[in-house]
């Protein structure tokens, strides 16, 4: 607020100068100049009928000559005060709608009101920092899903796009530095109600500031930074950043999985997919040699993550000193079928476009889809802009880098124990991995499950805890029963179930629950409404554990025990 008024009366001060100039002048010529009373006295006009009769004259609405009509020479000076005052009004208003247009008032005008908005938010919020792919998707799940956040972007057109989206719930977006400290404390990041920052950029210099701000500022807000390569995600990690997402890596061990467990990978897609989207379907890349044609650092992950795999590579890269691409790597871009027929396209088994230009990407696809019709193709998908065209080019397996970051950050924030499972899931052989696919098929339609946690817990779960301190026993079947009918389970799959240091994988629905218990499950939306009902509503708990549907309120357990004794 000190520099909007700094700034306004620096840029007003000279025409308020002149219009207050113009008045007092034109009040001191009134007062100085005789007139006659209506008896032909000599009169002066004293300095409020002055500032009255300059007040209505200088706005040009005129209400007369008063108190009594004028002398030739009080009209002349009259006259004057018109065109004088005019003209000064003219100036100043000129000057407020040039103010108004004033780039920097704008700004600290839009900072204040954006400042203001965020002190008062009442329920938990998340900070994200950049406004891209990654940012839009997640301020657009996180909002479908119900939580609140604030948005910071440095371009004034993706904050522009924020604002015409059209989003459930309204998201506080201001246009500015998030490297800048001023910045992220007027998004709210010393809020008591701030859970964490996500910084999202596709610049790992800012996401790097941003994490080294946070920790400083407010060192128990939780940071989750993307990273695109090794040596900013281990600079962030050494100023504890609570999670870092490098895309490239996790792309590159998700596609190696699906050599070796196929249906784990299939896990892995499911429970990372975007609301709502479609299940994807079991694919097995076929093994023999591959053609990466991009060697940048989407390029290298694929390598050595198919290098585990034993699969062999043969790299088109169109830079090979800069990018250091090994012997043997051939030069060019791989829109050419020239370099494809050199590499072995026709006896290939798949091909990555890896390029950061989709363009180049798809050119790549198409020429190599000419020469071999059967090759396995995997594409990367830099611009969420391009998914149409992507989408129609029938692509086995395509990477977006925001997709797959915004994802991740958005299971951090829904479901902390998702990567726990994951990382344990990883673990398990094929057969243990169908058991899961038959399991999640088994409860879901056509679209990806939904993902959530549950912390035993006197105020997460009030109704378990209450029969857990009477003694009673609560078994993870008890709340995945449908509270209207407990003939009929939920449908959702318990996945993790977290004990002090003890992880159970796949519980079994007749575990009892303790106090402190973390339970991740997956399943419809519906499923979750009913178990949130469940663990808070000590009658709906109590029916489904004993199929007695109790009576509430006084009135109606006295006529349901005077029913019961009266059949009696």
């Amino acid at each position: 607020m000190q520099n909007i008024v700094f700034l306004m009366l620096r840029r007003m001060r000279l025409p308020l100068i002149v219009l207050i100039t113009t008045y007092a002048v034109s009040i001191l010529g009134l007062v100085l100049i005789p007139g006659q009373d209506d008896q032909g006295n000599p009169w002066r006009m004293d300095f409020f009928h002055a500032t009255y009769f300059v007040s209505f004259m200088g706005s040009t609405i005129g209400f007369g000559e008063i108190p009594y009509p004028f002398t030739d020479a009080q009209r002349m000076w009259t006259t004057f005060i018109i065109y004088a005052t005019v003209v000064a009004w003219l100036y100043a208003i000129g000057s407020i709608l040039s103010l108004i247009q004033d780039q920097g008032l704008r700004r600290a005008l839009a900072f204040s009101a954006f400042a203001r908005k965020v002190r008062r938010i009442q329920e938990p919020f998340h900070i994200v920092c950049g406004y891209g792919d990654a940012g839009a998707l997640l301020v657009r799940e996180l909002v479908g899903h119900g939580i609140h956040c604030v948005v910071v972007d440095a371009s004034q057109e993706r904050i522009l796009d924020l604002e015409v989206e059209d989003l459930p719930d309204y998201v506080p977006a201001l246009c500015g530095d998030a490297t800048e400290s001023d910045t992220l404390l007027a998004a709210g990041l010393k809020h008591p109600q701030c859970r964490s920052v996500l910084a999202l950029s596709s610049d790992d210099h800012v996401n790097l500031t941003v994490a080294i701000t946070t920790k400083l500022l407010a060192p128990d807000r939780v940071v989750t930074c993307r990273a695109e390569n090794k040596e900013s995600a281990a600079n962030m990690a050494s100023f504890g950043t609570d999670y870092i997402i490098d895309p490239y890596e996790a792309f590159a061990r998700r596609f190696g999985m699906m050599f070796h467990s196929p249906s784990m990978y299939l896990v892995w897609a499911w429970m990372t997919a975007v609301h709502n989207a479609p299940l994807p379907e079991f694919q097995k890349p076929p093994r023999g040699q591959w053609i990466l044609c991009g060697y940048g650092r989407f390029g290298k992950a694929v390598q050595r993550q198919l290098a585990a795999e034993g699969i062999d590579t043969r790299i088109v890269e169109a830079d090979i000193d800069t990018t250091g691409a090994p012997p043997g790597a051939i030069e060019g871009t791989g829109t050419e079928a020239g370099t494809l027929l050199q590499a072995g396209v026709d006896s290939a088994a798949g091909i990555v476009a890896g390029t950061d230009n989709d363009t180049n990407n798809l050119s790549i696809l198409m020429t190599a889809r000419d020469l071999n019709p059967a090759l396995f193709m995997v594409a990367r998908q830099n611009r969420s802009g391009n998914r149409a065209i992507f989408g129609a080019a029938r692509i086995d397996l395509i990477m977006h880098p925001g997709t797959i970051v915004a994802m991740r950050a958005l299971s951090l924030i829904l479901a902390p124990l998702l990567g726990d499972f994951l990382r344990l899931a990883r673990d398990q052989d094929e057969s243990w991995a169908n058991v899961l696919v038959s399991r999640v098929v088994g409860v879901m339609d056509e679209t990806a499950p939904e993902i959530w946690d549950i912390d035993i817990a006197p105020r997460q779960t009030p109704a378990v805890s209450v029969c857990l301190a009477a003694g009673e026993t609560v078994t993870l079947a008890d709340i995945c029963t449908d509270p209207r009918d407990r003939n009929y389970r939920l449908p959702c799959v318990p996945l993790l179930l977290k004990r002090e240091s003890t992880q159970i994988l796949l519980p079994d629905m007749d575990e009892a629950l303790r106090d402190g218990d973390r339970i991740l499950f997956c399943g419809r939306a519906d499923a979750f409404d009913h178990i949130h009902h469940l663990v808070h509503d000590q009658r709906a708990l109590y029916y489904a554990r004993t199929g007695i549907d109790r009576p509430t309120g006084a009135v109606w357990r006295w006529f349901a025990g005077h029913r019961t004794a009266t059949s009696r």
